[in-house]
């Protein structure tokens, strides 16, 4: 069997499963494991996939555009939005970052709920401009115009100047032991401060997005106090955050 096919069954499989083992590849195009971690950082240089101990893991699925995130699983983004309501109250100091999923959060907050909004989201900002009585900070900087938000050194200061309550963040990425991660250095040097300056985290996700990997470190999954989903927290792929001691809802 050639490369090309091996690099091709291993795609398959991870397509189907969202990871892939070396010990089962060996077997399965009998070649050596030497072989397949060879074959597996052919497709993570490309950026197929993201290779870890034991074998590679998917990276998320979701659109990289602002615009083609916005449309996408429209309805999970409504059911998390509505269990983030309870976690705010009057008198917070909120951080939200520029994922679509906090857009809804924003675009639902009750009109009577007096809270700071501390954000570095155009999309966010406009959607809470009317609201009567929810403050906003903009945290500007230079415009990273793949997701209306604002990046850099003039970031980052600024949400280094707040103690924050909270901070409610979509996730692109999150694997158990690989940690959060995102597609987009300058947007991980973000959350990171975003984590950094608040006493509990919020990471709103998809279950698309569980178990997946990108290129850039944000930090480890221990950093989140609660995952929200659009599923059960029963679910079998949240077995291993809850094991952590991360609030699942």
């Amino acid at each position: 069997m050639v490369r090309e096919e091996r690099l091709q069954i291993i795609l398959d499989h991870l397509s189907k499963d969202n990871k892939v083992m070396l010990a089962e590849l060996s077997e399965k195009l009998n070649v050596s494991e030497d072989t397949v971690r060879r074959d597996i950082k052919v497709l993570a240089d490309q950026k197929l996939l993201t290779a870890v101990r034991g074998g590679a893991v998917a990276h998320s699925p979701i659109p990289h555009h602002y615009r083609a995130r916005e449309k996408h699983d429209v309805a999970s983004k409504k059911v998390i939005a509505s269990k983030v309501l309870s976690f705010l109250k009057d008198g917070q100091v909120v951080l939200f970052d520029g994922g679509t999923s906090t857009l809804a959060v924003a675009e639902s907050l009750p009109d009577d709920l007096r809270i700071t909004v501390v954000t570095n989201s155009f999309p966010v900002a406009n959607a809470l401009e009317d609201h009567p009585t929810v403050e906003v900070i903009f945290a500007g900087g230079r415009l990273y115009k793949s997701s209306f938000t604002t990046i850099g050194h003039e970031t980052i200061n600024a949400f280094r100047n707040i103690r924050a309550d909270l901070c409610i963040f979509g996730i692109c990425s999150v694997h158990p032991t690989i940690g959060i991660t995102t597609r987009d250095y300058e947007e991980a040097e973000i959350k990171k401060t975003m984590i950094e300056v608040s006493k509990e985290t919020i990471a709103l996700s998809t279950l698309e997005k569980i178990n997946k990997a990108d290129p850039y470190y944000i930090g480890p999954v221990t950093q989140l106090d609660t995952i929200i989903t659009d599923v059960s927290p029963d679910d079998e792929e949240l077995s291993a955050y809850r094991e952590a001691g991360i609030n699942i809802i």
